[in-house]
């Protein structure tokens, strides 16, 4: 039984090192800073701070790789959700954004973090994502204010 024991920790070892030779790309794409939802709504709601602190790093293109972003698996874990929640709204792309684009995603990121989903487990690694019930009041007030602009 321990030889077995001993061929299964090799073999996860090997399997563990040669996981280190698949990288995914951590590239962050170039941004335009007339393009960010920082140019388009302003500091004045207190949005965008919110927005730095808790939705960048998934949702922009102003990603701070984490050291622990360098290892797989997790590196696939977290390269896939940075390239998922970027293609489901990026706050560096807000401009590019069609205006009922911009109401449907701002009214959806504040439905998100209204039920919890959103920074969702992001959260256990960094505690100050956490959104406040204040910070996500400020969501839905700029969801509405942008709402009632159209």
């Amino acid at each position: 039984m321990s030889r077995r024991l001993t061929f299964a920790a090799v073999l996860v070892v090997i399997a563990f090192a040669a996981a280190q030779l698949i990288r995914p790309s951590r590239a962050n794409p170039p941004t335009d800073p007339a393009r960010t939802i920082r140019a388009h709504m302003g500091t004045a709601s207190g949005l965008v701070p919110i927005l730095d602190r808790s939705c960048n790093e998934c949702h922009s293109n102003a990603t701070e790789w984490p050291w622990y972003a360098q290892i797989a698996p997790v590196s696939w874990v977290l390269a896939r959700g940075i390239a998922e929640g970027r293609n489901i709204v990026n706050f560096s792309e807000w401009g590019g954004y069609s205006v009922d684009q911009q109401r449907d995603l701002l009214a959806a990121s504040c439905e998100s973090a209204r039920a919890g989903r959103m920074p969702g487990i992001y959260t256990w690694v960094r505690s100050d994502a956490r959104l406040s019930a204040e910070d996500i009041e400020t969501i839905c007030a700029a969801a509405r204010e942008l709402d009632a602009k159209q």
